[in-house]
C-alpha cells in the first residue's frame, strides 16, 4: 500500500519510541526528482535549462521575506509562467542569527512551514553555519544543541502537518547529526547534506551511514566546476544511489565563466549524467 507523504509523516509520528524509527523504511527506489539551484531565480533557472530552485527566507525581521504575502504571489506567479516549482527555502539568516538563541527563531521557523506549504516546497533548509554553529575545535557546544533540539521538537509537528521537512546542514559529522536526530526524534526533522562543506569527513561514506536521514542534497565544488573533479563526484553520486535517494539535487555552485546561466547549465548536465 502506497501513502502520501504527508500520511506517512503522520502515521510514523504516532510510531512509539520515535528516536528508535526505522529509518531504512523511508528509502525509495533511486530517481533524482529534479536538478535545482540556489543561485538563480527561477526566469535564469528556466533559461539554463534546470528543474526548480531553492529560494531564501530572507534576512531578519519579525516578519521574514518569504512570509510577505506580496512575496509569496511574486513566486507563485513566477512558477506558473516558467512551470518551475520552489523546492525548498534556505533559512541562511539563521547563521547570523542563530536557531539556538534568537528569540525569534521559532517564530521565523514557522513563518517558513507556512511559506514551504502554500509554495509547495519539500524542504526548508534550517542552517547552523557562521554564529550558529553547533560546534568548535570538534566538539559539540552542548547548551546550543539542547536549545537546537527543543526548538526543532517543537517546530516538528508542525512542519508534518505542513507536509514539509525541516532539513538541518551543517558541518558536523554523520555520527554527531544522528545524535542530533535521534534527540529530536522526529521524522520531519532530517539533513540537509552538502558534499562539499564535509569533504574532510568522507563524504560516500557519511552518506551510506545518513541513508534516507538525508532529505536533500547540496551540489559544489568550490569555486570549479563540478566536472573538474569527476571521480570525486563519481564516488559521491555512487553513494547517493545506494541509499536509494529519490530527492533533489540542488546546485549551490560557483559560476567560474562569470556566465551564471551558463555555468549552471553545464553543472546541471554533469549532475544529469551522473544519475542517468
Amino acid at each position: 500500500m502506497k501513502l502520501s507523504r504527508r500520511s506517512f509523516l503522520q502515521t510514523a509520528t504516532t510510531v512509539a519510541g520515535v528516536s528508535a524509527f526505522p529509518w531504512s523504511l523511508l528509502a525509495a527506489q533511486a530517481k533524482i526528482r529534479g536538478i535545482g539551484t540556489c543561485a538563480l531565480g527561477l526566469r535564469d533557472a528556466k533559461q539554463a535549462g534546470l528543474d526548480g530552485v531553492e529560494v531564501g527566507a530572507g534576512g531578519p525581521a519579525d516578519q521574514l521575506d518569504i512570509a510577505r504575502p506580496e512575496r509569496i504571489a511574486q513566486l507563485k506567479a513566477e512558477m506558473q509562467e516558467t512551470g518551475l516549482p520552489v523546492c525548498s527555502i534556505m533559512m541562511g539568516l539563521l547563521n547570523s542569527n542563530p536557531l539556538a538563541t534568537d528569540p525569534r527563531a521559532p517564530s521565523w521557523l514557522e513563518q517558513t512551514i507556512e511559506a514551504a506549504r502554500q509554495l509547495g516546497a519539500r524542504n526548508i533548509l534550517v542552517a547552523f553555519f557562521g554564529r550558529g554553529a553547533l560546534q568548535e575545535g570538534g566538539k559539540i557546544k552542548e547548551a546550543e544543541f539542547q536549545s537546537v533540539v527543543e526548538r526543532l521538537k517543537a517546530a516538528a509537528p508542525r512542519a508534518a502537518d505542513a507536509g514539509v521537512l525541516l532539513a538541518v546542514e551543517n558541518t558536523l559529522t554523520a555520527e554527531q547529526n544522528e545524535r542530533l536526530l535521534d534527540a529530536v526524534g522526529h521524522p520531519s526533522v532530517r539533513i540537509y547534506y552538502d558534499v562539499y562543506n564535509t569533504r574532510a569527513y568522507g563524504v560516500p561514506q557519511e552518506i551510506r551511514r545518513l541513508g534516507c536521514r538525508i532529505s536533500q542534497f547540496h551540489f559544489k565544488n568550490g569555486p570549479k566546476y563540478l566536472d573538474d573533479d569527476p571521480q570525486y563526484f563519481q564516488e559521491v553520486a555512487a553513494a547517493v544511489r545506494e541509499i536509494d535517494y529519490d530527492g533533489w539535487i540542488v546546485l549551490e555552485t560557483s559560476s567560474p565563466s562569470k556566465d551564471k546561466i551558463a555555468d549552471a547549465r553545464r553543472n546541471a548536465e554533469y549532475v544529469r549524467k551522473l544519475f542517468a
